[in-house]
Parts: structure tokens; C-alpha cells; sequence
């Protein structure tokens, strides 16, 4: 069974300390983070995340801050490189890494990102959300993506899935915003006895203050969301940016240059608007879940 480390978490208070030395060197030198970006030749997002704590911070990475920042004490090198390589080894020890065999890069990356989120909004249209699934789904869509081949493989990565839904429950729990194309309501995952089981799932889960479900029904005809699944990550840090991953024919890539991202939270709203109200889509997701008779 999947249990949880106390220290799942990677927005370590060693990162997050990092993080703050850094913005504060970052302006005592007078640099936004847009020039900041600049100078190092990376993202805004990639300075945004690092400032917040929840990225590691690789060893040439600081070093180049540090040179942009004008920052060339070295004691002070020294101390932050050595908070650099205790955050980093503490980042981990997240529980998922322990499942490393069993999962890709992306969604390594995806779920330690959703472990420090403090909302998701996503739109899918063949699938329920990965947060919304019950365990019998995961295992019919894990069997049939054929990327795991052994039943003990199979179930570690429904495991994985199901621990994450932890995140919904809680003191603080995430806050998640689902727009489903009404072909994730009537595509047979695993049957119709699991279809049933999952959508009343999705009525119970829909019920949840920090859930909000929305169906877009086959009438609306085509919208700009229908080319493929995307979620969107937003994060409580001040200033925080958000960041987007968007499947395409080839894989899963992260987006977080803010011109990508806003098309992104734009195709979100005008999905969200042309879907129907949760009340409606509560009576829809019923109604389907009534035609799902073995």
C-alpha cells in the first residue's frame, strides 16, 4: 500500500529559504524578474519558481544568479550552495520518487508541482481528471495505455494516482476546476459497470466546496479546447506565476512563458463559460451515469 513520508512535500522550508535569499539579492541589485530572465537566459517562470521554492536549484544556476546579482561574497556562495544541495536532497525524498520505475519524467515533475498547488483548472475531453477517478477507472485506463506491462507495475502507478488524491482533502485542500467534454461522460472506460461507479463518483466528488465540475455538452459545437486535454496550475505564493501542461501528439510539455500561459487561462474561461452551469452538468453527469447498465 502507498503511504506518504512526512517530508512529501518540496517546497521544503530549506527551499523556500533559499528561494527568499535569492529574491532578496535579486533586488537589492535592482533586477525585475523579467531581467533577471534575461541575464541567465532562462523563463521568468523558471526565476518565479525558484524565488517560491518549488523548483531545485542547480549548482551552475546559483552560480550564474549570484553573478548576475552582483553578489560575489564567497562565504555567502559557499552558505547558499550547501543550502542548495540539503534542499535539493530533501526535495527527494517526495514520495512519488520512490516510484520512479514506474513513472515518466513529466508526471514525476507534474505531481510534485501538484503537491504545492493551491488551485487546478483543466479541461479534458476523453478523460476524467486524474484527482476524480475511482480506482477500478485508473486501473482500466493504466491496462490500456500499454506503456506498463506487469500487474505489479500496474498497480503501483494506480497507487500513485489514488494517493494523489489526497490533496483534495485536508486543512488547506486544493481547489479544483474541471471542464469534461461530454464524450468523457460516455466513453466505456472499463465497462459500464465502471463507467457508473466513476460518474456517480464524479456526482459525489461534485458536491465538494473546493470541486467544481462543468460538462460541455456536444451541442455547443466546436471550441477552441477541442484539440486536446490541458491543465493549469496556480500557486498561493504572491506573485506567483501560473504554469500549463498541455498534451500534443507526441507527449506532455510544459508551457510558462506568460504569453502561453494567459492563451491557456483564455481557453479555460471561454471553455468554462460555454459549458453548462454545475447545477446542469450534475443532471447531465446523473442522466449518463442512469445509461451505463451492464
Amino acid at each position: 500500500m502507498l503511504t506518504k513520508s512526512t517530508t512529501a512535500n518540496p517546497s521544503t522550508v530549506l527551499g523556500r529559504q533559499l528561494g527568499e535569499e535569492l529574491r532578496r539579492l535579486r533586488e537589492a541589485a535592482k533586477l525585475t524578474t523579467t531581467q533577471a530572465a534575461e541575464a541567465l537566459d532562462c523563463t521568468k517562470g523558471k526565476i518565479s519558481r525558484i524565488e517560491n521554492g518549488r523548483v531545485a536549484v542547480r549548482l551552475p544556476d546559483l552560480t550564474a544568479m549570484l553573478h548576475a546579482y552582483g553578489a560575489a561574497d564567497t562565504d555567502l556562495a559557499e552558505r547558499l550552495g550547501a543550502l542548495a544541495r540539503k534542499a535539493n536532497r530533501r526535495r527527494r525524498q517526495g514520495w512519488w520518487n520512490q516510484y520512479g520505475a514506474v513513472l515518466a519524467d513529466t508526471y514525476r515533475d507534474y505531481i510534485a508541482l501538484e503537491a504545492m498547488a493551491g488551485e487546478i483548472r483543466t479541461f479534458q475531453a476523453q478523460l476524467v481528471p486524474g484527482l476524480l477517478q475511482t480506482p477500478e477507472y485508473v486501473r482500466a485506463v493504466t491496462v490500456a495505455s500499454r506503456q506498463w506491462q506487469t500487474a505489479d507495475e500496474i498497480e503501483k502507478f494506480v497507487q500513485v494516482r489514488l494517493a494523489r488524491q489526497e490533496r483534495l482533502a485536508g486543512d488547506s485542500p486544493l481547489r479544483l476546476w474541471a471542464v469534461l467534454s461530454e464524450a468523457v461522460l460516455l466513453q466505456q472506460v472499463g465497462g459500464a459497470t465502471v463507467m457508473r461507479t466513476q460518474l456517480e463518483h464524479l456526482l459525489t466528488a461534485s458536491e465538494r466546496p473546493n470541486v467544481t465540475v462543468q460538462v460541455l455538452p456536444f451541442s455547443r459545437g466546436a471550441h477552441a479546447s477541442m484539440f486536446g486535454p490541458y491543465v493549469v496550475l496556480g500557486f498561493p505564493e504572491e506573485a506567483a506565476l501560473d504554469v500549463v501542461l498541455a498534451d500534443n501528439p507526441t507527449g506532455s510539455i510544459w508551457l510558462e512563458r506568460e504569453a502561453e500561459v494567459a492563451r491557456y487561462q483564455d481557453l479555460f474561461d471561454a471553455a468554462r463559460t460555454s459549458a453548462l452551469s454545475p447545477v446542469e452538468s450534475r443532471a447531465i453527469i446523473r442522466r449518463r451515469a442512469k445509461e451505463h447498465r451492464a
